[in-house]
């Protein structure tokens, strides 16, 4: 039996052809909002991946018409009411730990995305090696405007991808970043039609497989480890500042307006 291909996932579709294998997210009905079981399905699913010698190419894919809503805002204010501070410091590591999982994928990784992409979707596609968007898609980082700090061990990854200054205005602005300026930000690799880009990822999965895979390993590794050299010393305590501003007053504000659809009143409190 094998565990990855053979499991009843119950939020993710895993298939292979090949040496490519495909990860679907499939919990359709939150429009595959980042919930605890998914996480945990997507950790899992990347730790089964990790050191596979068979697979040399991994796409990860949501629908035709959405990457991912972010994380499951009702989840993220429960893990905030936990009883202790060292519970909920222990609970809010489901999102850096399914990212890091994802990022250490020996194979290379290729993130399709079509429609919206946000909050902790981006995160998770912004460890893998690339991006491929369809015309219309965008990404966007709600976390600032709503009173929260982005974490997930992924601000190192967007200054690397998109430089300093890009990667401030993406953060604290909150606003949509189209398929076309992430092209030109580094956000992604490649923009194609509308509905496309699970075909083209195949594409650059069909190139990856043609290449001799420890070169190709090997460069990954070491062009991570270049990237991420300091990224441990700046992102250390981002889950210790989330529970910080989770329990603000202005967190609670920016949850209230964004669900009332109205401009939040904050104090910095």
């Amino acid at each position: 039996m094998d565990e990855l291909f053979d499991k009843a996932w119950t939020h993710l579709a895993v298939t292979r052809q090949g040496a490519v294998c495909e990860v679907a997210v499939t919990r359709t009905q939150a429009r595959n909002a980042l919930n605890g079981e998914l996480m945990e399905e997507l950790t899992e699913a990347a730790g089964l991946l990790r050191l596979r010698t068979d697979i040399l190419a991994v796409i990860l894919t949501g629908t035709e018409s959405y990457f991912s809503a972010g994380a499951d805002l009702s989840a993220s204010q429960a893990r905030s009411g936990q009883s202790t501070l060292l519970e909920a410091r222990r609970a809010v590591m489901a999102g850096p730990d399914m990212c890091k999982a994802w990022d250490e994928i020996e194979a290379v990784t290729i993130a399709a995305i079509e429609g919206y992409c946000i909050g902790g979707g981006s995160a998770l596609a912004v460890s893998c090696d690339f991006r491929v968007m369809g015309a219309g898609a965008y990404m966007r980082l709600p976390e600032v405007p709503l009173g929260m700090n982005m974490s997930w061990r992924t601000l190192p990854k967007l200054v690397a991808l998109a430089g300093p200054s890009r990667a401030k205005q993406y953060v604290m602005f909150g606003e949509a970043c189209d398929a076309e300026r992430c092209l030109a930000w580094g956000f992604a690799d490649e923009v194609v039609e509308a509905g496309g880009a699970l075909a083209a990822a195949r594409r650059w999965a069909a190139k990856v497989v043609a290449l001799p895979p420890l070169p190709v390993r090997a460069t990954k590794e070491a062009v991570n480890a270049i990237a991420a050299a300091t990224a441990q010393a700046s992102i250390y305590m981002d889950r210790d500042q989330f529970l910080l501003m989770s329990r603000s007053n202005d967190y609670r504000e920016g949850v209230a307006a964004f669900r009332e659809k109205r401009p939040g009143q904050f104090k910095g409190d």
